[in-house]
């Protein structure tokens, strides 16, 4: 017997009609993860240096972006605070990402009591606001990233496993998947080696705008004192520290780290649609 070979969509194969966009967002996005990897590796000042004496002063030779209200080098914090900026939305999604497939494709196909048991709680999730619940985290468990992640990933959980459900709905009836059955196929083989990577694309273009909302969340919360533990670098922080500063006459310190998580988000953004926007034309 012969199978259907079904061809999964791709990245690469499709033109856009502005790829020096995209181009540009996605060496951006390498490019601030490759700093925030190396970061700690880094030649840079000590972030939690204090020096009064060159408290919010301008770019020079010792401070390149300033310094803060503290004499804090400004450039320091920015590059180590990527760090947790950054890898705290990746964690979000890679938590919400694996359990939102797994629910939403477990649902998909399974159908019947299981479907509406995760369906329904899937719909709870939704009831609660994100940063309510990473509220309430911290509250509960205290300071940190952990509380924050934890919150953020079961709030995102079910826009991840309401698509992963959707699409496969719409997968589960094609030809290719009937014939693996009928050659006597597991369900759950079925799912991990072919169901899961056709629908991938969809996801991880999902995932990309996820990210997005994950990194305004999380800095939000770090700017209201609800995230990193205290004298931690992070952009959200460097915001709060900056507002005085602002009020001043010297927007700098808190103008740079908003800049950064503009840009970040826009970028991996129009990554993320622009990879949706692929897998719609090879799928037409």
């Amino acid at each position: 017997m012969t199978t259907t070979v079904h061809r999964r969509p791709g990245f690469g194969r499709v033109r856009t009609r502005r790829p020096w966009l995209y181009l540009t967002c996605l060496f951006f996005t390498a490019l601030a993860f490759g700093v925030a990897v190396a970061a700690p590796w880094l030649p840079l000042a000590d972030p939690n240096l204090a020096d009064l004496g060159a408290a919010l002063a301008g770019p020079s030779g010792e401070h390149p972006l300033g310094a803060d209200e503290a004499g804090r080098d400004v450039l320091s914090r920015l590059v180590l605070g990527s760090t947790t900026a950054l890898f705290g939305p990746l964690a979000v999604v890679c938590f919400s990402t694996v359990l939102g497939v797994a629910v939403g494709v477990a649902a998909g196909w399974r159908g019947g009591w299981l479907d509406s048991v995760l369906s329904r709680g899937s719909e709870l999730l939704l009831a609660f606001p994100g940063l309510l619940l990473a509220i309430l985290f911290v509250a509960l468990y205290g300071d940190g990233l952990l509380a924050p992640v934890l919150a953020l990933s079961l709030a995102y959980l079910p826009y991840v496993s309401r698509l992963a459900r959707s699409l496969t709905l719409v997968e589960r009836e094609r030809p290719y998947l009937a014939a693996y059955r009928v050659q006597g196929f597991s369900g759950l083989a079925i799912c991990l080696r072919h169901l899961v990577p056709n629908i991938a694309p969809v996801v991880l273009a999902q995932c990309t705008l996820n990210f997005g909302y994950a990194l305004l969340d999380l800095a939000a919360l770090s700017y209201l004192g609800m995230g990193v533990a205290p004298g931690t670098p992070d952009w959200g922080v460097m915001v709060n520290t900056g507002q005085s500063a602002v009020l001043q006459g010297q927007p700098l310190s808190a103008v740079i780290p908003c800049a950064a998580i503009v840009a970040t988000v826009v970028a991996v953004n129009v990554v993320g649609e622009h990879w949706a926007d692929l897998v719609a034309r090879r799928q037409r």
